[in-house]
């Protein structure tokens, strides 16, 4: 087992990360006293795979394990799915010193999370990623969240975990395309953050590859330490933890334009870094050959960037509601690999040319 610190103003927790963490659970976890229950968010196919053997632990720990199954993916993060966890919260007598548990991937966190939030003005939160997006990303840092249709993630609030349990060896059974989602968030560490990182994946990406239990638990480990880093810095994506939504501005818009039914995430993203790197050297900001370095990064991880592109017109207006927008959208882009630079204000025209050239129509 690896463990890593995420520091956060007032207090810190742990991610803890490994093989039969969730086995486990009753030894990692920390108390929660007056809990009698742990309502633990899922959807089916994860409750069947990893339910049992977490609810054994819980109730080792003296806590009842309740599961509350939401639908799989970016259709668990409506309003509609969040309201009716409240109800049935409110309906089981949750009370506030139960801990909220997010077993399953990221929406099923950021879901988990918003409702923690808000129940009872905060109750305890726990992560359980089983999908790698979740685990080197979605479960570090405490951004919870639903979608609206205007937009990803415009309704939630920052509740940090009081830990994060990582199971390494639920990544064994995702299907390819799910796990290749994971390595856009790896992808967009290894541009940004830790160029080792990078020349790693360039020499030789087989072992992550062919899901080398060893090189995962080494790969999130790595990944989670470098957003423990950027979150340490700045908790509430003021400034520095900026960074880590490279890739993300094109991404977040491109799932919002295909109503979450298109992309997987993962794939938006590879298509969002492609197009930050391009626009990088359009500027004159980004060093020559970072987009060509981009593509062959994301190609030997097997997500492909191209793909039909919605009108420069509609990814425009989806670019208005970007969290990052201030009277104009803030784009993450690269000097160089392990160089990124906010940049605001990038005239319209300039977007423009770049999403032409990814083939978008005018």
């Amino acid at each position: 087992m690896e463990r890593v610190t995420v520091r956060v103003p007032g207090r810190s927790y742990e991610a803890i990360i490994g093989s039969s963490v969730l086995e486990r659970a009753d030894e990692l976890l920390p108390a929660f006293p007056g809990a009698t229950q742990a309502f633990v968010v899922t959807d089916r196919m994860v409750h069947d795979a990893w339910f049992g053997p977490l609810a054994a632990a819980l109730d080792r720990a003296r806590l009842h394990a309740v599961p509350l199954l939401v639908p799989a993916g970016e259709e668990a993060k409506t309003l509609d799915v969040y309201r009716a966890l409240l109800h049935q919260l409110a309906t089981q007598e949750a009370h506030r010193d139960d801990p909220i548990v997010a077993l399953g991937g990221g929406s099923t966190g950021d879901l988990a999370g918003f409702v923690a939030s808000t129940y009872m003005r905060g109750t305890p939160f726990v992560q359980m990623p089983t999908t790698l997006t979740a685990q080197v990303d979605a479960s570090i840092g405490g951004k919870t969240a639903v979608n609206l249709p205007e937009g990803k993630n415009l309704v939630g609030a920052f509740h940090q975990p009081c830990v994060v349990l990582i199971e390494i060896s639920a990544l064994a059974s995702l299907p390819d395309r799910e796990f290749r989602a994971g390595l856009g968030e790896v992808a967009k560490y290894a541009l940004t953050i830790d160029v080792d990182l990078l020349e790693q994946l360039e020499r030789d990406p087989s072992p992550i590859l062919a899901r080398d239990r060893d090189a995962l638990e080494r790969l999130v480990t790595r990944c989670v330490a470098a957003k423990a880093g950027a979150i340490a810095e700045d908790e509430r994506d003021a400034g520095g933890r900026l960074v880590l939504n490279y890739g993300h501005t094109l991404g977040h818009a491109l799932e919002r334009l295909d109503a979450f039914t298109g992309r997987s995430h993962g794939e938006a993203i590879a298509a969002g870094m492609v197009f930050a790197a391009r626009l990088s050297e359009a500027r004159g900001l980004g060093a020559e050959g970072l987009t060509a370095r981009t593509v062959r990064l994301l190609s030997s991880l097997g997500l492909d960037p191209d793909g039909p592109m919605p009108p420069a017109d509609d990814v425009v207006r989806a670019f208005q509601l970007d969290k990052k927008f201030r009277a104009g959208v803030r784009f993450v882009l690269l000097e160089d690999v392990g160089r990124p630079k906010i940049v605001e204000h990038v005239p319209q025209d300039e977007v423009r040319r770049v999403l032409h050239e990814m083939g978008a129509p005018a």
